[in-house]
């Protein structure tokens, strides 16, 4: 009977081992926890409590033989030698005239002129880079921050759909193929218990450390575009996306060329109603600029390129109640009313909180507790309530008092005075809107670690707030100060995401000054406003320094910053609690300084600046043109310019500024051909 016992302990003991063994491989090599700390825990404690028990009990792979724990890597990051921007979005027919107009006012051409556009459904995917050297697979990259991306070569190798050797001869010596890693619907009918979504299932499967569990996972690939190339010989898009399939790619079956605004919106109707029969998820359809010299004249703004939009799919929208209408205070300081309402299911989400926008959105749709509404949900943008059935509403429902006073800090709120508008913002704001007010301080420190600034994994929103009330901290910098003894003793945590989350911490420590400075949630400091200053003050030290009147000053030469961003920095930098803070992660932190551009253009060293219209070329185009060159725009008459660019009637005042300061004043024709000469300077 003794025998019989010890054979049935012995069993749930291996039995355990092994449940631990498979633990340890999702969390440690799959990126992919399968259990909470605490149940992790609870297994370990009881098979260490047998091997204490039972002497007989014993193996190579117990916990107790286990020395430490090694916090899970990640991929090798890898810069992308050309960025993997994101597209802007398009809802309506409106958003697509307005895309088509930015496109013909840039290009200076005239409102009935027709644009060739290339169009395809938007895979609903993992973008993946990959890089051929004379035809051969040597590189394969995630999308990742559109910076950098991960080294993911090994798993994309193990795609039937990627070509390890392109076929043909005329492909370029070098080439970033780029497209989508998808799972097809039906195939995600066997994997939907694992996985969240079929996107899920593509992302987690690309991230295993393991090349042969990737392969078990059918993924296919559609390539669509290009980064870098060298010496690719073609004209347009379309024309690529033929060679693309001569090379061994497969190419979306729907893509089309279409032009004119009224076309698009006829097939992105077809398309929406073919989406279910598409045998893989679309969100929408992608359209580019079919012709490729446009491409290069458009360029990009900011983090997307001006040649090309997504085209989302309808709303999806449902009827609910408004239990509630809440105050949030934002990282700026804006108080937003959010209505909960009873959950309803929108597109395949169960959402429960929509947004109301403002105050005065809640005045004008006489929005209150207790109404039937309509909600709405489009694409990745937050639900927001569209419309109030009034005819369904009580006499219990009460207009709505929007807040006077900060719901966190009970400082006053204001509706400031925008001197453009000559109107007062619709958004109402706490006057603390530093580190003064405690729900401003919490949404700034889940600002600092967002995926666009520090991307700390781990560090999530819930984890903020719950570090938080358990005044662990608060403010930015006590992120690297965190007490990991006694966070892995809290419910939910344990050794083991306590070491993984101080890996994570640890491992950004280094962060280069642009996503720095945007992480700091500087009002109107946006990322492409961080970029420039960046750009402009080149070392962390001149932006420590900016509280200097000199440097505002310089910045007011960068064409893009203004009066509304200098305010903002000086209200930043006169607060004692950001001083210390940033004094504080100075000391933690290495901040890389702007990358300097190895200039060769023949503007190098030239400031420029416009007055007036110009003749065949927009004002943007021709800045865009001019930074090609190397040359740099500002925005003010200075001794730093060295040439004032006059086009058909310019503002008189500038013009005479700079002769005043003995500025040189050309013209549109002299512009060009300092750009087409060498020889001129």
């Amino acid at each position: 009977m003794k025998e019989k016992d010890n054979l049935k302990i012995k069993e749930d003991y291996l039995k355990k081992i092994k449940l631990l063994k498979k633990y340890d491989k999702y969390y440690y090599s799959n990126n992919n926890p399968l259990v909470d700390d605490s149940t992790y825990d609870k297994i370990k404690n009881y098979v260490l409590s047998l091997e204490k028990k039972y002497s007989f009990l014993k193996s190579n792979d117990s916990p107790s033989l286990s020395v430490g724990f090694k916090p899970s890597k990640n991929f090798k990051k890898v810069d992308h030698k050309v960025p993997m921007l994101s597209l802007g979005n398009a809802f309506n027919k409106d958003d697509l005239i307005n895309f088509e107009k930015k496109i013909l006012n840039f290009l200076n051409l005239k409102k009935n002129q027709k644009i060739d556009y290339s169009t395809e459904p938007k895979i609903d995917g993992i973008s993946a880079s990959l890089f051929y050297k004379k035809g051969v697979f040597t590189q394969g990259l995630s999308r990742g921050d559109g910076i950098q991306g991960e080294d993911i070569t090994e798993n994309l190798k193990t795609i039937e759909d990627i070509p390890q050797v392109l076929k043909g001869k005329d492909f370029p010596d070098e080439i970033d193929i780029r497209g989508e890693v998808f799972i097809n619907n039906i195939d995600f009918e066997k994997l939907k218990n694992k996985f969240a979504n079929p996107r899920n299932a593509a992302s987690g499967s690309l991230r295993q450390k393991d090349p042969n569990e990737t392969k078990k996972i059918p993924l296919n690939f559609i390539a669509y575009t290009f980064g870098y190339s060298k010496k690719l010989n073609v004209s347009t898009q379309s024309e690529f996306l033929k060679k693309l399939k001569f090379w061994g790619f497969k190419t979306n079956k729907l893509n089309k060329v279409i032009s004119g605004v009224e076309n698009l919106i006829i097939n992105h109707r077809k398309i929406e109603e073919q989406r279910k029969e598409i045998e893989f998820d679309v969100d929408g359809l992608v359209y580019k600029v079919n012709e490729f010299n446009l491409q290069k004249r458009l360029g990009f703004a900011a983090s997307a390129p001006r040649w090309a939009i997504a085209h989302k799919f309808s709303a999806n929208k449902a009827i609910s109640e408004i239990l509630k209408i809440e105050i949030q205070v934002g990282r700026t300081g804006a108080l937003t009313p959010v209505a909960k309402i009873k959950p309803v299911n929108i597109g395949g989400v169960l959402v429960s909180n929509a947004t109301l926008h403002n105050e005065d959105e809640i005045n004008r749709k006489d929005i209150r507790e207790g109404d039937t509404v309509t909600v709405e949900r489009a694409g990745d943008v937050i639900p927001h309530v569209v419309s109030v059935d009034k005819k369904k509403r009580t006499n219990m429902a009460k207009k709505f008092i929007f807040p006077k006073l900060c719901p966190s800090c009970g400082s006053e709120t204001i509706k400031e005075f925008n001197k453009i508008t000559k109107k007062f913002d619709a958004v109402r704001r706490c006057r603390n809107d530093n580190f003064d007010c405690e729900r401003i301080s919490i949404e700034k420190i889940k600002h600092f670690v967002s995926k666009d600034a520090f991307n700390i994994d781990g560090l999530g929103k819930k984890i903020v707030e719950s570090f938080w009330k358990l005044k662990l901290i608060r403010n930015p910098s006590d992120i690297f100060k965190l007490d990991y003894e006694k966070i892995s003793k809290l419910d939910g945590w344990g050794k083991l995401s306590a070491a993984n989350l101080k890996y994570s911490i640890n491992s950004k420590k280094k962060i280069s000054l642009d996503k720095f400075i945007y992480s700091l949630g500087i009002r109107h400091i946006g990322q492409e406003n961080a970029r420039l200053i960046s750009k402009n003050l080149k070392h962390p030290d001149n932006f420590f320094n900016l509280s200097d009147k000199n440097h505002f000053t310089d910045l007011l030469n960068i064409d893009g910053i203004g009066d509304t961003q200098i305010s903002s920095l000086k209200n930043f930098f006169s607060n004692k609690n950001s001083i210390v803070i940033l004094k504080d992660l100075r000391k933690i932190l290495e901040i890389i300084p702007e990358k300097q551009r190895s200039l060769s253009g023949i503007l190098k060293d030239f400031t420029f600046m416009f007055t007036g219209k110009l003749e065949g070329i927009s004002r943007a185009e021709a800045k865009s043109l001019i930074e090609k060159n190397s040359g740099k725009i500002i925005s003010n008459v200075s001794k730093k310019l060295n040439f004032l660019v006059v086009g058909e009637k310019p503002t008189n005042r500038k013009v005479n500024e700079a002769k005043n300061l003995n500025i040189k004043v050309i013209n549109q024709k002299e512009l060009i051909k300092m750009i087409n000469s060498k020889d001129e300077t």
